[in-house]
């Protein structure tokens, strides 16, 4: 699934990490991908710019889709109604 460019993009800047650097990521941003300090990620450059993907195991993202078919199943019309602009 392709992501939107962010309206609002956020800057950051690399910090030393002993021999290295290091990007700090806000807890919110990870909460929003599901990361966690354990999670590993694949990375794609293109040269200019990276792409860091949360690889996820088969299991745990099956379980998450099927709650969010769920909760849409559930939910669905509510959330619609709650989304209309009057």
């Amino acid at each position: 699934m392709a992501v939107p460019p962010a309206k609002h993009p956020m800057i950051k800047t690399l910090t030393r990490h002993g021999n290295s650097y290091a990007m700090v990521i806000d807890k919110p941003i990870l909460e929003l991908i599901r990361a966690t300090p354990g999670t590993p990620f694949e990375i794609i450059s293109d040269g200019r710019s990276l792409v860091l993907t949360p690889v996820r195991d088969a299991d745990e993202e099956k379980k998450f889709e099927d709650a969010v078919a769920m909760i849409h199943k559930r939910f669905g019309n509510a959330m619609k109604k709650l989304g209309e602009v009057e």
